[in-house]
């Protein structure tokens, strides 16, 4: 969707949890302070406060939900093989992406898509959300730790500028495994990883191009 329009103020009745600073968003803005309208791509389920808060910046809004269709993959995206061995389809996955032209995003909001995935997919959904990316764009992403076994289905949204919010912690397993930081950076040969841990059990992490 692009433009957007300003939603109005109503959040919904789901119960919440309290809003939480976050030192990544802190840095995203003040490196890019400078940019008067970016252009930022959400890749999770619109909600009115994050997109009041992107408006409020200047900026232009793409909003692809990738989030609710990896919660889907096990069904949509991916294909028995045999001997319980799947294959992702990332390329079917990325279809369902906007047509965004290269090298004109600011930022791209990931959420926890990554920790959706399985690792098979990271390199060529990486490869697709970088090639939007200007130089000096960041890609934006929660990974959560080792410890934190259930939350897949918990929702993420900006609450401010350099403030998170989500819904109460879902029950929801993760499908997969934990990602290391240095996965992640193995990811990003071209660009520079800064990794920001938090009191929720989840790192927040800035790629940039």
């Amino acid at each position: 969707m692009f433009p957007i329009k300003r939603p109005s103020d109503s959040k919904g009745s789901s119960p919440t949890s309290p809003a939480a600073l976050s030192r990544a968003l802190d840095w995203l803005w003040q490196d890019l302070r400078a940019v008067k309208h970016p252009q930022v791509l959400d890749c999770g389920p619109p909600h009115p406060s994050t997109i009041d808060v992107l408006l409020k910046r200047g900026a232009k809004i793409y909003i692809t939900d990738m989030i609710s269709l990896a919660r889907q993959a096990e069904s949509k995206f991916i294909r028995q093989l045999g001997n319980k061995r799947t294959m992702f389809l990332i390329d079917a996955f990325l279809e369902n992406l906007l047509p965004i032209p290269s090298d004109c995003l600011s930022v791209v909001a990931c959420w926890q898509l990554f920790d959706l995935l399985p690792r098979e997919a990271h390199a060529g959904l990486v490869s697709r959300l970088w090639s939007y990316l200007n130089t000096g764009g960041v890609l934006f992403f929660l990974l959560r730790e080792p410890s934190l076994a259930t939350g897949a289905g918990t929702r993420w949204w900006l609450e401010s500028p350099i403030a998170l919010r989500s819904d109460v912690e879902s029950k929801i397993p993760f499908p997969y495994p934990a990602i290391t930081n240095r996965e992640i950076e193995r990811l990003f040969p071209n660009g520079s990883v800064k990794t920001f841990l938090t009191r929720f059990a989840r790192r927040e992490i800035l790629a940039i191009k």
